[in-house]
């Protein structure tokens, strides 16, 4: 890499570590704590790339970015935060950033997108938004995953098309939710967002009537593939005459849009007037490590609703960690919520969460595959879904070994359970020299603890 990087984050270990790369990779690199330094090297026209942390001492990195884009026209300026939500990847978006990512960054992911930035001379114009209203701040779209950051890059890239949309994913995802999040961070936020049911499409002059009340703006079509065959053709015939002031048509469902038309159960005319982007909303047992987070989220939320002040204890969050979650983020809310108002202390306990949970507790499957499913069928699905997910860009390096310790985790976990703790039986269960084991277990940071064995 060749030029000069501007870096500006609060955290002197960010700014170290970054200097270190950058300068190894053959960068220049100016590093600050202060956006008010960093606004007077882009006004000397300093810098060939900024690396700007949101939340810093002296401002807000996002709403420095009008400002540079008029002091500095194309300057490419990559966000980084500790800000895991939805939210900032779209103000992101908004605000014309080259590039965005959540910390904690994958390094060589970063340097791989400064190496790009670099080598662009001018940024491609995108579309802004001058309109300002108020907004849901507390959009439970939170995640520090890397599942979770894809889906936010993808919402963010297709914000602003006309392009209809498809929302899948299972019940309590969060589908509707993120269809109103596109809508009102879109060009069409000043217009009518309405969601048409089966009623709505089969009344006599149905479909008129909605066209006349989203009035260009968003129509969202809630299980668009539990609609019946003639619902199912209005929308057809409304799609392909929508008038002078055509809506964005967004839909949900619950089932596969593919697997359905093959099916019968969603017409092929439909279908592929309605796909043109998918987004697939991950279920709670793909994002694993999203759990603490949400319930730190939710827990917040029920405090300014009027609750007390809680927490849950370590066992009470080891436990959720490995719950079902067969209502996904809609039952962790009303789980957390309900915990929030009956705890009997500020520390909420693994007993408490274990009763509210009542008797189903234990994991499903990760993705929902069959009985009879081999293990290869079922990761070669995960793995496609991840893929698909990251769009027309390659997930972040490392893949290979990101993979392997997913699998390791539970694969050692499950086994030492199985032999009591006794390291020595789950070696030689495992077939593995029982140093190998220790070391992994020191690696993926395993509990041991010795207990009955199962078998």
């Amino acid at each position: 890499m060749d030029g000069t990087v501007l870096v500006a984050d609060d955290d002197r270990t960010i700014r170290t570590v970054l200097t270190q790369a950058l300068t190894r990779a053959g960068c220049r690199v100016h590093a600050t704590s202060s956006l008010t330094t960093l606004m007077r090297w882009v006004a000397e026209g300093k810098g060939d790339v900024v690396i700007s942390d949101v939340v810093m001492p002296d401002g807000n990195g996002l709403e420095m970015l009008p400002k540079i884009a008029q002091d500095r026209p194309g300057l490419p300026v990559i966000v980084i935060s500790a800000q895991n939500t939805i939210m900032t990847a779209i103000k992101a978006a908004e605000a014309e950033a080259y590039d965005y990512l959540p910390k904690p960054f994958d390094l060589p992911e970063l340097m791989k997108r400064t190496a790009k930035a670099l080598a662009e001379t001018q940024k491609s114009p995108s579309s802004s938004v001058a309109v300002e209203q108020d907004r849901p701040e507390d959009l439970p779209l939170v995640g520090r995953t890397e599942v979770m950051q894809a889906l936010y890059r993808l919402i963010a890239r297709v914000m602003n098309t006309d392009m209809p949309l498809m929302i899948t994913g299972e019940s309590g995802t969060g589908k509707s939710l993120i269809a109103r999040a596109v809508h009102d961070f879109s060009d069409r936020r000043t217009l009518p967002f309405v969601t048409a049911s089966e009623s709505d499409l089969m009344a006599l002059e149905g479909p008129a009537r909605l066209l006349a009340e989203v009035k260009g703006g968003t129509l969202l079509i809630d299980e668009l593939v539990d609609l019946p065959d003639e619902a199912q053709a209005r929308l057809v015939r409304m799609m392909d005459s929508p008038g002078s002031h055509a809506p964005r048509i967004m839909a949900t469902s619950q089932k596969d849009p593919a697997a359905a038309m093959e099916a019968g159960e969603l017409r092929q005319d439909l279908y592929y007037r309605i796909s043109g982007t998918e987004l697939r909303v991950p279920s709670l047992r793909e994002r694993v490590e999203d759990i603490a987070l949400l319930s730190a989220h939710f827990l917040i939320k029920a405090e300014n609703d009027g609750a007390q002040h809680r927490r849950f204890s370590e066992e009470a969050s080891e436990m959720m960690r490995h719950c079902a979650w067969p209502g996904n983020v809609r039952q962790l809310e009303n789980l957390v919520r309900r915990l929030a108002l009956t705890a009997r202390s500020e520390e909420i306990s693994r007993s408490e969460v274990a009763a509210a949970l009542g008797p189903q507790t234990e994991a499903g499957p990760i993705i929902g595959g069959t009985v009879n499913e081999k293990l290869a069928d079922s990761v070669a699905r995960h793995l496609q879904r991840y893929f698909d997910l990251h769009g027309d860009i390659l997930p972040p390096p490392g893949l290979y070994a990101r993979i392997l310790r997913e699998v390791e985790a539970p694969l050692i976990e499950i086994a030492l359970t199985a032999t009591g703790g006794n390291q020595a039986k789950c070696a030689e269960l495992l077939g593995i020299n029982r140093n190998t084991l220790r070391k992994k277990i020191t690696d993926l940071d395993i509990e041991v603890t010795r207990r009955r064995k199962l078998m």
